[in-house]
Parts: C-alpha cells; structure tokens; sequence
C-alpha cells in the first residue's frame, strides 16, 4: 500500500510541472496534493511546523511570481501603469481562455492594444507587449525553481 500511496505522491509532484506548461491545471496545488497525501496516509510525524509554515511562504512566493512578473517586465520593457494592471488581470483571465495560449496571447494583445491606444508608437507598444512574454516565461522558470526547492525539501524532510 506505501508503494502505491508513494506512487501517488510522486504524480502529484509531476502534475505540477504539467501545470507550468498548461495553466488551467493549479502546479502549487498539486505539489500540496503530494504533501497532504504523505502527511495523512503515509506518516504524519515526518513533517514539521517549519516545514509547514515554510511551504505557506513558498507558496505565497510562487504565487506573487505567477501574477506579477509579467506587470514588472511591462515596466520594465518601457508600459504604462495602465498596461502593467492590465497584463496582470489578463494573465488571470488567460487562463480561462483556450490555455496554455490563452494565457500567453491575452497578455500580449492587451497590453499591445492599451500601449498603442495611448498614443504610443507601435513600437514602443509591441516592445511592452513582449515584456509580458518575457516576464510570462520568467515567471514559469521563477515557478519552477520554487517547486523544486519545495519538493526537494520535501524529500530532505521525509528522509534524512
């Protein structure tokens, strides 16, 4: 039965890879999925309060980088305060919207709409616009370090 309930754990931890690439499956999810499964069917002894308490920032971090890295790039590549709110609220709405595209293309149309409807040159708006592109995968490797550090000391946590 352990071999199954690790097996499980460990599709939980892939799951949320997965779900860097396909948004509409939640990566910080599953790596909780992971943690929930072995803290309550293999040993729940293992994990500590710090372990605990540290995932809940991890998490926290991970999320912040998910939502805002594409509004920092926007600033970053010359946006507006405008565009930088809305590559924010259509990194959210992407998700919904034919993912993993959606979430790539809404940022990018958004943002290129609002910066050259504000009397940009369209240069200056298709470079904003690929800021979010940028900081869209820079969010993804951002996220992905995070959870590997999360399941790494999960691993250091259940076996040293």
């Amino acid at each position: 039965m352990d071999f199954i309930l690790w097996i499980i754990v460990i599709s939980f931890f892939v799951l949320s890879f997965v779900g860097l690439v396909f948004p509409v499956l939640p990566s910080v999810l599953s790596v909780w999925g992971g943690f929930l499964v072995y803290h309550f069917f293999l040993d729940s002894s293992q994990l500590t309060l710090v372990f605990w308490v540290s995932m809940v920032i991890l998490t926290a971090l991970l999320i912040l980088a998910d939502l805002f890295t594409g509004a920092l790039a926007v600033k970053r590549f010359g946006g507006s305060k405008i565009g930088e709110r809305a590559a924010t609220v259509a990194v959210i709405l992407g998700t919904f919207v034919y993912p993993p595209f959606g979430i790539l293309l809404l940022p990018f149309i958004t943002v290129l709409t609002i910066e050259y409807w504000q009397q940009d040159t369209f240069s200056q708006a298709l470079r904003a616009a690929v800021g979010t592109l940028i900081g869209f995968l820079s969010g993804r490797v951002a996220e992905a370090m995070i959870q590997l550090v999360m399941i790494g000391w999960f691993f250091f946590s259940v076996w040293l």
